[in-house]
């Protein structure tokens, strides 16, 4: 019997089966003909982590046609950020690249300090900035890349107004289920959300945009596109883009902080700590003995290691096929499988915190004022 599993904005648990997410959430899994077409994008979209989808197709057929489209993607900030982070801006970046369109970036202090209770006002910002620099350092386009902070971007009040007044409480309450609802900021952060998902909209009209999202999220998208076609506003049902969730070092659904030391590998982490974390907490699919491993082979499909090579660290699909092949074949083992990733998490690692140095100067030409 499949276990039981649990997915809403807020916790994810269990063994996620995604085919029934589709089935619930009222998706469309993403077809061949859309694949082909992001050939030359980032793994994360070309090898399934992106699974579903909401217009899409349409997206690209505006895009085709050169017709205004973009992409929002968004961040919250409540601590400095680790690999699962960047996936959302792993997508948009590759999108961005193969398609040259406009990108924005919403940065929600509110809706951390809101939820977080030990959070302090002060303490949001300060993350709000650190992730900043890690978001850019993944090479956006300068002239079409567009980021607004929530607590500093003025007229984001005005248009969460325009948004709040579409939206029952009874209705927010049937899309996100029992909210941890603490203090009525919380209540009212639905409405911003779907601003910073209509944002290219409100500043600069109707357009297709499309949304890259874990699957959690979707529900702040359904009720966007609820409101989205509303007289007072005219805007474009939002699309979306689906992703799987990144298991944590130790095979866990998502990677969470919650368990940083030994589930997570930070953008702040240096080598050597990448190196212990790898070689000590990474799940394996080898087998309990050299023996048996050369014999038997592993299991990639349940190995931490070459999931990550998959979903963020091998480009080269022809390279990861090999590697699969000589690990299932037991060719390849356990330790040097480990060594390999080490290795490429250590030189995205280098490069990326040596470019979040160089964007700090640029930052403010990046933001909405």
């Amino acid at each position: 019997m499949a276990k039981e599993f649990s997915v809403t904005p807020y916790e994810v648990s269990g063994e996620v089966n995604y085919d029934k997410l589709i089935e619930q959430f009222g998706t469309q899994k993403i077809p061949e003909s859309i694949k082909t077409k992001l050939k030359k994008a980032h793994p994360l979209l070309r090898r399934g982590t992106y699974f579903s989808h909401r217009d899409f197709d349409l997206w690209l057929a505006d895009a085709e046609k050169g017709k205004t489209i973009s992409i929002v993607s968004g961040r919250g900030p409540s601590e400095k950020m680790h690999l699962g982070h960047l996936v959302p801006f792993l997508a948009v970046q590759s999108l961005q690249s193969i398609f040259n369109c406009e990108v924005y970036i919403p940065i929600s202090e509110d809706e951390k300090f809101y939820v977080k209770p030990s959070l302090s006002f002060d303490q949001a910002q300060q993350f709000a900035d650190d992730n900043i620099l890690d978001i850019l350092a993944l090479g956006f386009k300068k002239e079409k890349t567009h980021l607004c902070k929530d607590f500093s971007y003025a007229p984001l009040y005005g248009m969460a107004a325009k948004v709040a007044k579409l939206i029952s409480y009874s209705t927010a309450k049937a899309a996100f289920g029992l909210q941890p609802e603490n203090n009525i900021g919380w209540s009212f952060y639905p409405a911003v959300q779907a601003v910073h998902i209509l944002l290219p909209q409100f500043l600069h009209g109707s357009q297709r945009t499309i949304v890259p999202v874990g699957i959690d999220q979707d529900p702040f998208i359904r009720l966007t596109r609820d409101i989205a076609e509303h007289s007072s506003l005219n805007f474009t049902k939002p699309g979306a883009l689906h992703a799987k969730f990144i298991p944590g070092l130790k095979g866990s659904a998502k990677m969470s902080s919650s368990d940083a030391e030994n589930d997570v590998i930070y953008l702040t982490d240096s080598p050597e700590t990448v190196k212990k974390k790898i070689n000590k907490y990474a799940f394996s699919g080898g087998k309990d003995t050299l023996e048996e491993h050369k014999k038997h082979g592993g299991n990639p499909d349940i190995d931490i290691s070459f999931q990550y090579l998959k979903l963020l660290f091998e480009d080269d699909d022809k390279k990861l096929n090999q590697i699969e092949k000589d690990y299932r074949s037991g060719l390849l083992l356990s330790g040097e499988l480990k060594a390999l990733l080490i290795r490429k998490i250590n030189e995205f690692l280098k490069n990326h915190q040596t470019n979040r140095e160089k964007v700090k100067k640029d930052v403010e030409k990046y933001l909405l004022h």
